[in-house]
């Protein structure tokens, strides 16, 4: 089975930014659209933000206009580029496909967003 393997969260102070990644061997490239969800404490996962292969993104709308996805196929990898962090961006980050099923989930990266 496919994992995917996300890193790169960690403690930052609220202004701050991280940059997160997915790795998915011989997977991402294979896959229309990929995304970012999170879950936090207590709440529903929920997409954050989406790429399709050609690049086109979509995001929610309490994301939008600081987070930027991207991917590069040839790595078989996906990024989270998360600027002007908030408190309420706390959570835990995974990677999957965001157009139909899902695979099996990864870890996670945890993300804490202090005021």
């Amino acid at each position: 089975q496919v994992q995917l393997v996300e890193s790169g969260g960690g403690l930052v102070q609220a202004g701050g930014s991280l940059r997160l990644s997915c790795a998915g061997p011989g997977v991402i490239s294979t896959i229309r659209s990929m995304g970012w969800y999170r879950q936090a404490p207590g709440k529903q996962r929920e997409l954050v933000a989406s790429v399709t292969f050609g690049g086109s993104t979509n995001y929610a709308d309490s994301v939008r206009g600081r987070f930027a996805i991207s991917r590069d196929n040839a790595k078989n990898t996906m990024y989270l580029q998360m600027n002007s962090l908030k408190p309420e961006d706390t959570a835990v980050y995974y990677c999957n496909r965001a157009d139909w099923g899902y695979l099996n989930w990864g870890q996670g990266t945890q993300v804490t967003v202090s005021s």
